[in-house]
């Protein structure tokens, strides 16, 4: 399965959301469009966020403050870099798709 991913992917797509990657902060080019649409998993075209829950917190990456569906993401605690953060992934391909941090807007604080 992993093949067809290397297939379908640019190298950074793949290198970001299969083998847990970060994107240099402020290239994405999602980073700043605030166009009305949804975002999907670029490795399986799940619809993961809405334009709707978007907003700029100035971190250099796109920034969501809620998915579009309860269960389309999961979460897994990331002990790496000697920290611990909550990892965000694709429910239904594993996809890496950053973490979520207590320090988004209100009224949730959540920064996806």
């Amino acid at each position: 399965m992993e093949t067809n991913y290397k297939d379908k992917l640019t190298p950074e797509q793949y290198r970001v959301t299969r083998e847990g990657g970060t994107e240099v902060p402020f290239t994405g080019e999602y980073c700043t469009l605030f166009e009305e649409g949804t975002y999907l998993c670029v490795c399986c075209g799940t619809p993961l966020f809405s334009s709707e829950a978007k907003y700029d917190s100035g971190s250099g990456w796109p920034d969501f403050h809620e998915a579009i569906t309860e269960g389309i993401i999961k979460y897994v605690e990331d002990n790496s870099d000697g920290r611990t953060r909550t990892e965000v992934k694709c429910m239904n391909c594993d996809a890496h798709l950053g973490h979520v941090f207590e320090d988004g807007a209100p009224p949730d604080f959540k920064r996806y």
